[in-house]
Protein backbone atom coordinates (compact mmCIF):
# COMPACT_ATOMS: atom_id res chain seq x y z
CA UNK A 1 0.00 0.00 0.00
CA UNK A 2 1.51 3.32 -1.05
CA UNK A 3 1.90 6.18 1.46
CA UNK A 4 -1.33 8.05 1.91
CA UNK A 5 -3.48 5.49 0.08
CA UNK A 6 -6.72 4.42 1.78
CA UNK A 7 -6.85 1.31 3.91
CA UNK A 8 -8.39 -1.52 1.90
CA UNK A 9 -11.21 -3.52 3.48
CA UNK A 10 -12.42 -6.92 2.31
CA UNK A 11 -15.98 -8.03 1.69
CA UNK A 12 -15.91 -10.13 4.87
CA UNK A 13 -14.62 -7.18 6.90
CA UNK A 14 -17.50 -5.06 5.60
CA UNK A 15 -19.93 -7.81 6.56
CA UNK A 16 -18.56 -7.98 10.09
CA UNK A 17 -18.58 -4.18 10.43
CA UNK A 18 -22.28 -4.14 9.60
CA UNK A 19 -23.06 -7.01 11.97
CA UNK A 20 -21.14 -5.34 14.80
CA UNK A 21 -22.97 -2.02 14.40
CA UNK A 22 -26.30 -3.77 14.01
CA UNK A 23 -25.71 -5.73 17.24
CA UNK A 24 -25.77 -9.03 15.38
CA UNK A 25 -22.41 -10.39 16.47
CA UNK A 26 -23.70 -10.69 20.01
CA UNK A 27 -26.75 -9.43 21.83
CA UNK A 28 -26.21 -6.43 24.09
CA UNK A 29 -27.82 -5.44 27.39
CA UNK A 30 -29.69 -2.37 26.16
CA UNK A 31 -33.29 -1.25 26.47
CA UNK A 32 -35.34 -0.93 23.25
CA UNK A 33 -34.90 2.86 23.12
CA UNK A 34 -31.12 2.76 23.27
CA UNK A 35 -31.00 -0.35 21.09
CA UNK A 36 -32.97 1.43 18.37
CA UNK A 37 -30.77 4.50 18.65
CA UNK A 38 -27.70 2.31 18.19
CA UNK A 39 -28.95 0.59 15.05
CA UNK A 40 -30.40 3.88 13.71
CA UNK A 41 -33.61 2.73 11.99
CA UNK A 42 -35.79 -0.38 11.92
CA UNK A 43 -38.04 -1.02 8.93
CA UNK A 44 -41.54 -1.29 10.32
CA UNK A 45 -44.07 -1.78 7.51
CA UNK A 46 -44.99 -5.06 9.20
CA UNK A 47 -45.82 -4.25 12.81
CA UNK A 48 -44.08 -7.28 14.33
CA UNK A 49 -40.74 -6.62 12.65
CA UNK A 50 -39.31 -4.04 15.13
CA UNK A 51 -40.02 -6.50 17.94
CA UNK A 52 -38.28 -9.38 16.19
CA UNK A 53 -35.45 -7.10 15.09
CA UNK A 54 -34.76 -6.01 18.68
CA UNK A 55 -35.21 -9.54 20.04
CA UNK A 56 -32.37 -10.52 17.68
CA UNK A 57 -30.10 -7.82 19.10
CA UNK A 58 -30.83 -7.32 22.80
CA UNK A 59 -30.40 -9.55 25.83
CA UNK A 60 -33.54 -10.12 27.92
CA UNK A 61 -35.68 -8.28 25.39
CA UNK A 62 -39.24 -7.74 26.62
CA UNK A 63 -41.93 -6.85 24.11
CA UNK A 64 -43.75 -4.80 26.76
CA UNK A 65 -40.75 -2.46 26.99
CA UNK A 66 -41.04 -1.71 23.28
CA UNK A 67 -44.79 -1.16 23.70
CA UNK A 68 -44.00 1.44 26.36
CA UNK A 69 -41.36 3.14 24.23
CA UNK A 70 -43.90 3.60 21.43
CA UNK A 71 -46.70 4.68 23.76
CA UNK A 72 -44.51 7.26 25.51
CA UNK A 73 -43.12 8.57 22.21
CA UNK A 74 -39.51 7.65 23.00
CA UNK A 75 -39.56 5.76 19.71
CA UNK A 76 -41.69 6.83 16.77
CA UNK A 77 -42.99 5.08 13.68
CA UNK A 78 -43.16 7.19 10.54
CA UNK A 79 -42.60 7.15 6.79
CA UNK A 80 -38.95 8.01 6.24
CA UNK A 81 -36.19 6.58 4.07
CA UNK A 82 -37.27 4.96 0.79
CA UNK A 83 -40.87 6.09 1.48
CA UNK A 84 -40.99 3.21 3.96
CA UNK A 85 -42.25 2.98 7.52
CA UNK A 86 -39.42 2.97 10.04
CA UNK A 87 -39.16 2.92 13.81
CA UNK A 88 -36.56 5.44 15.00
CA UNK A 89 -35.50 7.24 18.15
CA UNK A 90 -37.53 10.41 18.61
CA UNK A 91 -34.33 12.50 18.41
CA UNK A 92 -33.61 11.06 14.96
CA UNK A 93 -37.04 11.68 13.48
CA UNK A 94 -36.62 15.41 12.84
CA UNK A 95 -33.25 15.27 11.01
CA UNK A 96 -34.14 12.14 9.05
CA UNK A 97 -37.46 13.61 7.91
CA UNK A 98 -35.96 17.01 7.12
CA UNK A 99 -33.09 15.44 5.17
CA UNK A 100 -35.56 13.78 2.83
CA UNK A 101 -37.71 16.82 2.10
CA UNK A 102 -36.46 17.30 -1.45
CA UNK A 103 -37.35 13.67 -2.22
CA UNK A 104 -40.67 13.81 -0.40
CA UNK A 105 -41.69 17.07 -2.09
CA UNK A 106 -41.33 15.35 -5.47
CA UNK A 107 -44.10 12.93 -4.57
CA UNK A 108 -46.60 15.77 -4.04
CA UNK A 109 -46.78 16.72 -7.72
CA UNK A 110 -47.20 13.18 -9.05
CA UNK A 111 -50.51 12.49 -10.77
CA UNK A 112 -51.34 9.84 -8.18
CA UNK A 113 -51.20 12.62 -5.56
CA UNK A 114 -53.87 14.54 -7.44
CA UNK A 115 -51.32 16.75 -9.19
CA UNK A 116 -51.70 19.35 -6.46
CA UNK A 117 -49.38 22.36 -6.97
CA UNK A 118 -46.65 22.52 -4.34
CA UNK A 119 -47.85 25.88 -3.05
CA UNK A 120 -51.39 24.59 -2.56
CA UNK A 121 -50.05 21.58 -0.68
CA UNK A 122 -48.05 23.86 1.62
CA UNK A 123 -51.19 25.90 2.30
CA UNK A 124 -52.95 22.78 3.57
CA UNK A 125 -50.25 21.75 6.02
CA UNK A 126 -50.93 24.11 8.98
CA UNK A 127 -54.59 23.12 9.10
CA UNK A 128 -53.76 19.46 8.66
CA UNK A 129 -51.30 19.54 11.55
CA UNK A 130 -53.93 21.21 13.71
CA UNK A 131 -56.47 18.55 12.70
CA UNK A 132 -54.02 15.74 13.55
CA UNK A 133 -53.22 16.96 17.03
CA UNK A 134 -55.57 14.10 17.86
CA UNK A 135 -54.95 10.70 16.21
CA UNK A 136 -56.87 10.41 12.94
CA UNK A 137 -57.59 7.57 10.53
CA UNK A 138 -56.88 7.67 6.81
CA UNK A 139 -60.60 8.09 6.14
CA UNK A 140 -60.91 11.03 8.56
CA UNK A 141 -57.95 12.83 7.02
CA UNK A 142 -59.17 12.19 3.48
CA UNK A 143 -62.56 13.61 4.42
CA UNK A 144 -60.95 16.67 6.01
CA UNK A 145 -58.86 17.28 2.91
CA UNK A 146 -61.91 16.89 0.69
CA UNK A 147 -63.61 19.66 2.64
CA UNK A 148 -60.79 22.13 1.90
CA UNK A 149 -62.04 23.09 -1.54
CA UNK A 150 -61.50 21.31 -4.82
CA UNK A 151 -59.11 18.72 -3.38
CA UNK A 152 -59.26 14.97 -4.11
CA UNK A 153 -58.76 13.95 -0.49
CA UNK A 154 -57.65 10.35 -1.01
CA UNK A 155 -55.13 11.18 -3.72
CA UNK A 156 -53.70 14.22 -1.96
CA UNK A 157 -53.29 12.36 1.32
CA UNK A 158 -51.24 9.69 -0.50
CA UNK A 159 -48.74 12.42 -1.37
CA UNK A 160 -48.96 14.39 1.85
CA UNK A 161 -48.68 11.61 4.41
CA UNK A 162 -44.95 11.12 3.90
CA UNK A 163 -44.22 14.82 3.43
CA UNK A 164 -46.19 16.20 6.40
CA UNK A 165 -44.55 15.72 9.82
CA UNK A 166 -46.96 13.11 11.16
CA UNK A 167 -46.16 9.89 12.98
CA UNK A 168 -48.19 6.76 13.59
CA UNK A 169 -50.09 6.64 16.88
CA UNK A 170 -50.09 3.27 18.66
CA UNK A 171 -53.36 1.42 18.18
CA UNK A 172 -52.84 -1.53 20.53
CA UNK A 173 -51.77 -5.18 20.47
CA UNK A 174 -50.33 -7.45 19.59
CA UNK A 175 -47.54 -5.26 18.14
CA UNK A 176 -48.57 -1.69 19.13
CA UNK A 177 -49.70 -0.90 15.57
CA UNK A 178 -52.53 -2.60 13.68
CA UNK A 179 -53.56 -2.80 10.05
CA UNK A 180 -55.53 0.47 10.21
CA UNK A 181 -53.08 3.25 11.06
CA UNK A 182 -53.77 6.35 13.10
CA UNK A 183 -51.78 9.49 12.35
CA UNK A 184 -50.86 12.25 14.77
CA UNK A 185 -48.85 15.43 14.24
CA UNK A 186 -45.26 15.21 15.41
CA UNK A 187 -44.70 17.12 18.63
CA UNK A 188 -41.56 18.68 17.14
CA UNK A 189 -41.77 21.65 14.75
CA UNK A 190 -40.51 21.08 11.23
CA UNK A 191 -39.21 24.35 9.83
CA UNK A 192 -38.00 23.84 6.28
CA UNK A 193 -35.34 25.50 4.16
CA UNK A 194 -32.74 24.28 1.73
CA UNK A 195 -30.05 25.08 4.28
CA UNK A 196 -31.77 23.08 7.02
CA UNK A 197 -32.33 20.18 4.64
CA UNK A 198 -28.64 20.14 3.70
CA UNK A 199 -27.58 20.17 7.36
CA UNK A 200 -30.07 17.42 8.17
CA UNK A 201 -28.75 15.29 5.31
CA UNK A 202 -25.28 15.54 6.82
CA UNK A 203 -26.75 14.28 10.09
CA UNK A 204 -28.48 11.44 8.25
CA UNK A 205 -25.22 10.46 6.53
CA UNK A 206 -23.34 10.45 9.84
CA UNK A 207 -26.04 8.40 11.57
CA UNK A 208 -26.18 6.00 8.63
CA UNK A 209 -22.44 5.40 8.76
CA UNK A 210 -22.61 4.88 12.53
CA UNK A 211 -25.18 2.13 12.04
CA UNK A 212 -24.27 0.64 8.66
CA UNK A 213 -20.84 1.86 7.58
CA UNK A 214 -18.38 1.72 5.96
CA UNK A 215 -20.41 2.61 2.89
CA UNK A 216 -20.16 4.16 -0.55
CA UNK A 217 -21.81 7.28 -1.88
CA UNK A 218 -24.23 5.02 -3.78
CA UNK A 219 -25.08 3.24 -0.53
CA UNK A 220 -25.82 6.57 1.16
CA UNK A 221 -28.10 7.63 -1.69
CA UNK A 222 -29.90 4.27 -1.63
CA UNK A 223 -30.48 4.37 2.13
CA UNK A 224 -31.54 8.01 2.24
CA UNK A 225 -33.64 8.00 -0.94
CA UNK A 226 -31.83 11.08 -2.21
CA UNK A 227 -30.27 11.87 -5.56
CA UNK A 228 -26.60 10.90 -5.71
CA UNK A 229 -25.56 14.51 -6.25
CA UNK A 230 -27.08 15.41 -2.86
CA UNK A 231 -25.43 12.41 -1.20
CA UNK A 232 -22.11 13.41 -2.75
CA UNK A 233 -22.47 16.99 -1.48
CA UNK A 234 -23.28 15.82 2.06
CA UNK A 235 -20.27 13.51 2.11
CA UNK A 236 -18.05 16.30 0.80
CA UNK A 237 -19.21 18.56 3.64
CA UNK A 238 -18.28 15.88 6.18
CA UNK A 239 -15.11 14.68 4.48
CA UNK A 240 -12.67 16.24 6.93
CA UNK A 241 -14.40 14.29 9.73
CA UNK A 242 -14.71 10.97 7.91
CA UNK A 243 -12.34 8.10 7.26
CA UNK A 244 -11.91 7.11 3.60
CA UNK A 245 -11.40 3.43 2.83
CA UNK A 246 -11.03 1.32 -0.29
CA UNK A 247 -13.62 -1.40 -0.84
CA UNK A 248 -13.04 -4.89 -2.22
CA UNK A 249 -13.65 -3.78 -5.82
CA UNK A 250 -11.60 -0.60 -5.45
CA UNK A 251 -14.62 1.58 -4.65
CA UNK A 252 -14.32 4.51 -2.28
CA UNK A 253 -15.98 3.97 1.09
CA UNK A 254 -16.61 6.35 3.97
CA UNK A 255 -16.82 5.77 7.67
CA UNK A 256 -17.00 7.56 11.00
CA UNK A 257 -13.91 7.45 13.23
CA UNK A 258 -13.64 4.81 15.95
CA UNK A 259 -16.59 2.76 14.71
CA UNK A 260 -16.14 -1.01 15.06
CA UNK A 261 -14.60 -2.90 12.14
CA UNK A 262 -13.97 -6.40 13.49
CA UNK A 263 -11.65 -8.88 11.78
CA UNK A 264 -13.10 -10.92 8.92
CA UNK A 265 -12.95 -14.14 10.95
CA UNK A 266 -14.95 -12.81 13.90
CA UNK A 267 -17.62 -15.44 14.69
CA UNK A 268 -21.14 -14.50 13.61
CA UNK A 269 -23.87 -16.61 15.25
CA UNK A 270 -26.96 -17.78 13.32
CA UNK A 271 -29.98 -15.50 13.51
CA UNK A 272 -33.67 -15.63 12.55
CA UNK A 273 -34.23 -12.20 11.03
CA UNK A 274 -37.44 -10.19 10.79
CA UNK A 275 -39.16 -9.46 7.50
CA UNK A 276 -37.64 -6.38 5.85
CA UNK A 277 -34.80 -6.22 8.36
CA UNK A 278 -32.94 -3.00 7.61
CA UNK A 279 -29.59 -4.79 7.55
CA UNK A 280 -30.57 -6.50 4.31
CA UNK A 281 -31.77 -3.31 2.61
CA UNK A 282 -29.39 -0.54 3.63
CA UNK A 283 -27.01 -0.75 0.65
CA UNK A 284 -27.03 -0.23 -3.08
CA UNK A 285 -25.09 -3.51 -3.27
CA UNK A 286 -26.91 -5.88 -0.93
CA UNK A 287 -24.38 -8.68 -1.42
CA UNK A 288 -22.70 -7.52 1.80
CA UNK A 289 -25.39 -9.57 3.58
CA UNK A 290 -27.48 -11.20 0.82
CA UNK A 291 -25.54 -13.45 -1.58
CA UNK A 292 -26.34 -12.44 -5.13
CA UNK A 293 -27.73 -15.86 -6.03
CA UNK A 294 -30.35 -15.56 -3.26
CA UNK A 295 -31.45 -11.98 -3.83
CA UNK A 296 -34.45 -12.85 -6.02
CA UNK A 297 -35.53 -15.55 -3.55
CA UNK A 298 -35.37 -13.32 -0.50
CA UNK A 299 -36.95 -10.27 -2.16
CA UNK A 300 -40.12 -11.19 -3.98
CA UNK A 301 -41.28 -9.49 -7.17
CA UNK A 302 -43.80 -7.40 -5.21
CA UNK A 303 -41.06 -6.08 -2.92
CA UNK A 304 -41.73 -8.30 0.11
CA UNK A 305 -38.47 -9.12 1.88
CA UNK A 306 -38.92 -12.47 3.59
CA UNK A 307 -37.88 -13.52 7.12
CA UNK A 308 -34.36 -14.79 6.59
CA UNK A 309 -31.81 -16.99 8.32
CA UNK A 310 -28.29 -15.65 8.74
CA UNK A 311 -25.46 -18.16 8.90
CA UNK A 312 -21.93 -16.81 9.29
CA UNK A 313 -23.33 -13.32 8.73
CA UNK A 314 -24.98 -13.99 5.37
CA UNK A 315 -28.46 -14.97 4.28
CA UNK A 316 -28.55 -18.74 4.03
CA UNK A 317 -32.25 -19.55 4.18
CA UNK A 318 -35.74 -18.58 5.30
CA UNK A 319 -38.06 -19.34 8.20
CA UNK A 320 -41.76 -19.22 9.03
CA UNK A 321 -44.02 -20.14 11.96
CA UNK A 322 -46.45 -23.03 11.40
CA UNK A 323 -49.00 -24.67 13.71
CA UNK A 324 -46.40 -27.40 14.27
CA UNK A 325 -43.58 -24.98 15.13
CA UNK A 326 -41.00 -22.81 13.39
CA UNK A 327 -39.98 -24.25 10.05
CA UNK A 328 -36.71 -23.44 8.32
CA UNK A 329 -35.26 -23.97 4.87
CA UNK A 330 -31.59 -23.44 4.07
CA UNK A 331 -30.38 -23.16 0.50
CA UNK A 332 -27.29 -25.24 1.22
CA UNK A 333 -26.59 -28.08 3.64
CA UNK A 334 -25.64 -26.83 7.10
CA UNK A 335 -23.59 -28.56 9.80
CA UNK A 336 -25.20 -29.91 12.97
CA UNK A 337 -23.86 -27.06 15.10
CA UNK A 338 -25.71 -24.52 12.94
CA UNK A 339 -29.01 -26.40 13.29
CA UNK A 340 -28.45 -26.65 17.05
CA UNK A 341 -27.93 -22.90 17.29
CA UNK A 342 -30.99 -22.23 15.11
CA UNK A 343 -33.12 -24.47 17.34
CA UNK A 344 -32.09 -22.42 20.36
CA UNK A 345 -32.97 -19.22 18.52
CA UNK A 346 -36.32 -20.66 17.46
CA UNK A 347 -37.20 -21.68 21.01
CA UNK A 348 -36.48 -18.14 22.22
CA UNK A 349 -38.47 -16.63 19.34
CA UNK A 350 -41.39 -18.97 20.01
CA UNK A 351 -41.51 -17.70 23.58
CA UNK A 352 -41.61 -14.10 22.31
CA UNK A 353 -44.41 -14.87 19.86
CA UNK A 354 -46.48 -16.98 22.25
CA UNK A 355 -48.23 -14.10 24.00
CA UNK A 356 -48.39 -11.92 20.88
CA UNK A 357 -48.92 -13.67 17.57
CA UNK A 358 -47.63 -17.23 17.20
CA UNK A 359 -48.60 -17.14 13.50
CA UNK A 360 -46.68 -13.94 12.74
CA UNK A 361 -46.23 -13.23 9.02
CA UNK A 362 -48.78 -15.97 8.16
CA UNK A 363 -50.40 -13.69 5.58
CA UNK A 364 -47.21 -14.10 3.53
CA UNK A 365 -47.19 -17.92 3.59
CA UNK A 366 -48.10 -18.10 -0.10
CA UNK A 367 -44.45 -17.58 -1.00
CA UNK A 368 -43.31 -20.71 0.85
CA UNK A 369 -44.61 -23.10 -1.81
CA UNK A 370 -42.76 -21.12 -4.48
CA UNK A 371 -39.30 -21.52 -2.99
CA UNK A 372 -36.61 -23.57 -4.73
CA UNK A 373 -35.60 -26.93 -3.31
CA UNK A 374 -33.57 -26.74 -0.13
CA UNK A 375 -32.95 -28.37 3.23
CA UNK A 376 -36.01 -28.27 5.50
CA UNK A 377 -36.12 -28.63 9.28
CA UNK A 378 -38.70 -28.05 11.99
CA UNK A 379 -36.78 -26.03 14.54
CA UNK A 380 -39.43 -26.29 17.24
CA UNK A 381 -42.44 -28.49 17.85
Amino acid sequence: MSPGSPLKVSAEELNRATLARQLLLEREALDPVEGTRRIVAIQAQQAASPYIALWNRLTDFKAADLDTAFTEGQLVKATLMRFTLHAVHRDDHLPLHTAMQATLRGRLTQSRAGGLPLGDAHDLIPGLLEFTKEPRTNAEIEQWLGEQGDVPGKDVWWGLRSFVPVVHAPTGGPWSFGQRPLYVASPQPFPYSEELAAEALETLVWRYLEGFGPASMADVAQFASVHRTRAKAAIASLLDKLIVLEGPAGEQLYDVPDAPRPPAKTPAPPRLMAMWDSTLLAYADRSRIVPTEYKSIVTRTNGDVLPTILVDGHVAGLWRPTPAGIEAITFRRQPAKVWKALRAEAESLTALLADRDPAVYSRYNNWWSKLPAGHHRMLTS
